[in-house]
C-alpha cells in the first residue's frame, strides 16, 4: 500500500486594497469634493456645490455636512483627507522675515480680520516664503470629529507651489489666472521667481480684465510680449476669454501636470487645477 502526503494546491485570488484620498475645497463660489483612488490612479468622484452668495462659516459647515451625509460615497475610509481654503484672507511673507507671533499683523494690511479669527500658515519651500491665512475653526473641528487626523492648507499655497515647480524656461513674464465663478487668483512669475500673488473678486467681464490690465500696468509689463495662462472655469470663446484675448496677444490654457484617470472626464483639462493638484 502506497502511503504518503498528498498536497492539494489551491489558487488564491489576491484582492487589491483600494487606497483612497479625499480633498475638499472651500471657495467663495462654493464647495468642491474630489476622491482619488491611489491604487488605480483614478479620480472616482468629483462634485461641485455652488453658492448663490457669500456664506457665513456656519452656513458653509452646514453645506459640507449635508453633502457628506448625502449618499454612501463619502461613507468610507480615506487614507488621507485634505481641506483647502480658497479665500482672499491670505498673505505671503518672506520666510526670513516671518515671525509666528505677528501673523495677525501681516494679514491686517491686506484683509479685514476679526480679533477672534484663528490664523494659520503654510510654508512654501519653492520660494522660501510663508503663506499666512484664516481657516474656519468650526469646519476644522468638524473634520477632525468626522475623519480624525487630516491636513489643511490655503489654495494659493497649492497654486504657487505647482506653478513654480512646473514653470517652463522663459525669458518673458508669465501671468497665471485661475478663474472661479466670482473671483480669480492671479500669479505672476518671471525668471522662476514669484513676483505677485493676489485674489480679485469680479462681477462683470470688465471687472475681470480691469484687474489683469491694472496688474500688468503696475508691474510695467508689456501685454504684447507677456504670456497669459488660464485655468479654472473659463473656456475658449466665452466672454471672459474673449475680452482677455482682445487686450493680450499671447493667451493659452494651462494643461494639467497630474496623470490621473477619470471615471467621468472633466469638461476641460484645465478645470479644477487647485483641487486636482492638491494630492501629493
Amino acid at each position: 500500500m502506497e502511503t504518503g502526503l498528498k498536497i492539494i494546491q489551491t489558487s488564491k485570488k489576491l484582492h487589491q486594497i483600494d487606497i483612497k484620498e479625499l480633498s475638499i475645497q472651500i471657495s467663495l463660489s462654493g464647495l468642491s469634493f474630489c476622491i482619488l483612488n491611489r491604487s488605480t490612479n483614478t479620480v472616482g468622484h468629483l462634485q461641485h456645490v455652488p453658492f448663490d452668495k457669500k456664506l457665513t462659516p456656519f452656513d458653509i459647515l452646514e453645506r459640507i455636512i449635508a453633502t457628506l451625509d448625502d449618499g454612501a460615497v463619502y461613507d468610507q475610509t480615506f487614507s488621507e483627507v485634505l481641506l483647502i481654503y480658497q479665500n482672499e484672507l491670505s498673505c505671503l511673507v518672506p520666510k526670513p522675515l516671518f515671525d509666528e507671533a505677528h501673523c495677525a499683523d501681516y494679514l491686517k494690511f491686506n484683509a479685514k480680520i476679526l480679533t477672534t479669527d484663528y490664523i494659520s500658515f503654510d510654508e512654501i519651500p519653492f520660494n522660501d516664503s510663508v503663506n499666512v491665512y484664516v481657516p474656519l475653526v468650526n469646519v476644522n473641528n468638524f473634520m477632525f470629529d468626522r475623519f480624525g487626523s487630516f491636513e489643511y492648507k490655503h489654495a494659493s499655497t497649492v497654486l504657487i507651489e505647482h506653478i513654480l515647480k512646473h514653470q517652463p524656461l522663459s525669458n518673458v513674464p508669465n501671468i497665471y489666472v485661475n478663474v472661479n465663478e466670482h473671483h480669480f487668483e492671479l500669479v505672476v512669475v518671471k525668471d522662476y521667481n514669484l513676483v505677485l500673488s493676489n485674489t480679485f473678486e469680479y462681477i462683470t467681464k470688465e471687472d475681470f480684465i480691469y484687474y489683469i490690465l491694472f496688474t500688468i500696468e503696475q508691474l510695467k509689463m508689456d501685454p504684447e510680449t507677456l504670456k497669459l495662462k488660464l485655468m479654472g472655469t473659463i473656456t475658449e470663446g466665452d466672454d471672459l476669454y474673449q475680452i482677455v484675448y482682445t487686450f493680450i496677444r499671447n493667451v493659452e490654457f494651462v494643461m494639467p501636470h497630474h496623470k490621473f484617470n477619470f471615471i467621468e472626464e472633466p469638461k476641460a483639462a484645465h478645470n479644477n487645477y487647485v483641487l486636482l493638484n492638491s494630492f501629493k
